[in-house]
């Protein structure tokens, strides 16, 4: 038997059904808006139901596109018990092979599939995000971030031999230095003082 990883154990099973209903009626949506503005730009008048009898097929091909990918990605996810980028790929070709079949050519059909997977595949791979692949969720980003300014940190030497002492920039032995300063150049004999009960 397989090891089985913590977020494999804890699979919540996801509504297939409902899910694709979902997303068919809000693809559906979306595909009626572009019908109609495709109506309303034609050059001839079309009358309000053209977006329907004329451009009825941008819709049926918008909800079966979104339709099909919820259903692929979600049947996935529940077959294989796992949430990563698999899932996405098999939706991604369900909706690539439903827009591919507007052309009526095996070939188109196929490769839109191929394309639109790899697409939705390697974006959720990525972490749904255009950043890349290294903006990881499970990292902290407070500690990422802190790493990064360790990695690049300059050393205090460095600095100080670049740009010099003073507004707020302190090398080791800064306090001596400047009561010696102080002493030389003004006379005054300048006592320093410490909230810790432990210095002398």
């Amino acid at each position: 038997m397989s090891p089985t990883n913590e977020d494999d154990q804890h699979y919540q099973p996801k509504d297939t059904v409902h899910g694709t209903l979902r997303e068919g009626a809000v693809f559906g949506g979306v595909g009626t808006l572009f019908a109609a503005v495709m109506s309303s730009l034609a050059k001839k008048n079309v009358g309000p139901w053209a977006t329907f009898t004329k451009h009825g097929g941008t819709i049926v091909i918008f909800a079966a596109t979104g339709a099909s990918f919820n259903f692929g990605r979600d049947a996935s996810a529940n077959l294989r018990e796992k949430e990563d980028h698999w899932n996405d790929a098999v939706g991604g070709a369900l909706a690539g092979a439903v827009m591919g079949l507007r052309f009526g050519r095996i070939s188109r059909v196929v490769g839109t599939s191929a394309l639109v997977s790899a697409t939705l595949a390697v974006y959720q791979y990525t972490g749904n995000s255009l950043r890349g692949y290294w903006n990881r969720p499970e990292v902290d980003e407070y500690e990422r971030k802190e790493a990064l300014r360790k990695r690049y940190r300059r050393p205090i030497e460095e600095t100080i031999a670049e740009i010099g002492e003073g507004r707020g920039i302190k090398a080791p032995g800064y306090e001596e230095r400047r009561r010696a300063r102080l002493k030389e150049k003004y006379g005054i004999e300048v006592q320093t003082y410490s909230a810790d009960p432990n210095d002398n």
